[in-house]
């Protein structure tokens, strides 16, 4: 970059966690890239150079921090099974709804969203690979992902409507490494459930891959959805194999009552609806992302699985 030349601003929500710190000292470190974080959390150990405004996103406050910003990368999708409804509603889905406009309001160039492929949902009748232009399905068995399946519908819909702006949509699979979220934290489990007679096959990607489709999504000209996949596939009991993990195989209709029991009394953070993941497939096609986006997994499938024993 010239003398002369500013440096690039984008606009980092969720930039407390460990996937935003990675993708901001990427960008930041790497691509000179002017950072400013929102988030409901604080980030400690923050560079100096680093902006952190800790707002709530509908504030006039965040609105302001998109003055002369070249993109916004969205990573503030509040997951948290136990909040009420109105609280994650207004966070997530008129939060989300306030970015865009800001970004309308500012011409800010380029919008990426980090979306998830949990949203077309794991469903018995699944074809085995699921292409962007699969209905998002999740919410109707986990009313935990209808706040995720309505951002994504609603950056989708900017995508189209708002042609001034590059929009990108990202659905990573399951994201492992050094990170605290619901596949990385059941993989560190000492002795899993699995559900009797369910093997389903599973995909995953390392959190550096994601990291690297964000800058690749960053590129000017990308515009589009895009399924983001990992080195290949596994069944969960090769995969639990390679962690030296031994589960616990436990009929379905008994695993269901004792995952609803303990959720209701606080003993675990997973919600009844979740065990949907250990028993059918949601498979994604990553052909779109490879072809248009110059995406393809640094990590090996070995290296990924074993990411998830990493320190987070």
């Amino acid at each position: 970059m010239s003398s002369g030349e500013r440096s690039k601003k984008i606009v980092i929500t969720g930039i407390s966690g460990r996937l935003g710190r990675i993708v901001a000292r990427r960008l930041h470190h790497e691509l000179g890239w002017k950072i400013v974080g929102l988030d409901r959390r604080p980030m400690p150990g923050r560079p100096k150079d680093i902006e952190l405004h800790e707002v709530d996103l509908r504030s006039k406050k965040a609105r302001d921090v998109f003055r002369d910003a070249d993109a916004l990368l969205h990573l503030g999708v509040m997951h948290d099974p136990r909040a009420r409804a109105q609280q994650l509603y207004a966070w997530n889905i008129t939060g989300t709804t306030k970015l865009l406009e800001y970004c309308q309001a500012h011409a800010v160039a380029k919008v990426v969203l980090l979306s998830s492929a949990n949203v077309y949902g794991p469903r018995p009748d699944n074809p085995q690979f699921l292409t962007e232009d699969a209905p998002l399905l999740a919410a109707q068995r986990f009313p935990a992902m209808r706040d995720l399946v309505e951002i994504d519908h609603l950056v989708s819909t900017f995508l189209w409507r708002a042609r001034e702006t590059e929009t990108v949509v990202l659905r990573p699979v399951h994201i492992v490494g050094p990170v605290h979220n619901a596949p990385s934290n059941y993989l560190r489990i000492a002795r899993p459930p699995m559900l009797l007679g369910f093997d389903p096959m599973i995909q995953l990607v390392h959190v550096h891959d994601v990291a690297e489709a964000i800058v690749q999504a960053l590129a000017p000209g990308r515009r589009g959805i895009y399924n983001i996949v990992g080195p290949g596939e596994l069944p969960l009991s090769a995969i639990l194999r390679e962690l030296h993990r031994e589960p616990r195989r436990i009929p379905h209709p008994i695993a269901s009552g004792l995952l609803k029991l303990a959720f209701t009394l606080g003993l675990s953070s997973f919600p009844g609806a979740e065990l949907d993941f250990i028993r059918y497939v949601c498979m994604v096609d990553g052909r779109r992302a490879a072809a248009e986006l110059g995406f393809r997994p640094r990590f090996g499938l070995r290296e990924t699985i074993r990411a998830v024993d990493e320190a987070a």
